[in-house]
């Protein structure tokens, strides 16, 4: 997804207004410069957003719940038509398969923080465009920036290649580790993937095992 828009790089600056931008380029960008911001602050800069035309349509901003402090970051793509109603990411049924896989790594919601790519429904739920991508974008840096997980996990070709700056078919990348601005990222499909094809659930819980490992191994370290 190459483009024109900027995102900021991480580092433990903590004189800045928030993000300094660079330069959007093919490749991940070097590491953000950003004051360590609340979520709550984030959020509150998001305000009610009207930076992109997908404000038009949506009912609510989908900004992300969670653990402000956790340990897993689960990054999706955008809020769908149960997301937009709530408020709130990953409540639909792909959102309930989501849960059962957390529980099956004996984990809850408010142990880890989950959010998307993009704050609000594109109609239809088509892929977002660039520009949206552009307008929201940043405040996923943010967050990350803000709670400095010890693992991501991209759930979703949109989500990883988005995070990557790859554009290879998640098929390829799933189940390989990435680096994401030095934070080990876990790319892998998306649960709106395996409730149409559920012969995926096994890769996915392939994956998810070497999540775990990689989380207990940062305790143990």
């Amino acid at each position: 997804m190459s483009g024109t828009h900027e995102i900021p790089v991480f580092s433990r600056a903590e004189s800045l207004p928030r993000c300094e931008l660079l330069p959007r380029g093919e490749g991940p960008a070097p590491a953000v410069l950003c004051q360590r911001e609340s979520l709550d602050e984030i959020l509150a800069d998001l305000g009610d957003c009207r930076r992109c035309p997908l404000c038009e349509d949506r009912k609510n901003i989908v900004f992300g719940v969670g653990n402000p402090q956790a340990r897993l970051v689960l990054v999706g793509e955008a809020p769908g038509r149960e997301e937009d109603e709530k408020g709130e990411p990953f409540v639909g049924e792909a959102g309930r398969l989501l849960d059962r896989i957390l529980r099956a790594m004996g984990l809850g919601r408010d142990q880890v923080y989950i959010c998307n790519v993009e704050k609000c429904r594109p109609p239809g739920n088509r892929d977002p465009r660039p520009e949206e991508i552009a307008a929201c974008e940043p405040f996923l840096i943010r967050q990350l920036a803000s709670i400095r997980p010890s693992v991501i996990v991209a759930l979703g070709k949109f989500a990883t290649q988005t995070l990557l700056r790859d554009q290879t078919p998640i098929t390829r990348l799933r189940g390989t580790w990435k680096d994401y601005h030095g934070i080990p990222l876990m790319p892998t499909y998306h649960p709106a993937y395996l409730l149409r094809n559920p012969s995926g659930k096994q890769e996915v819980w392939e994956d998810m095992k070497q999540v775990l490992k990689r989380l207990q191994q940062g305790e143990d370290g």
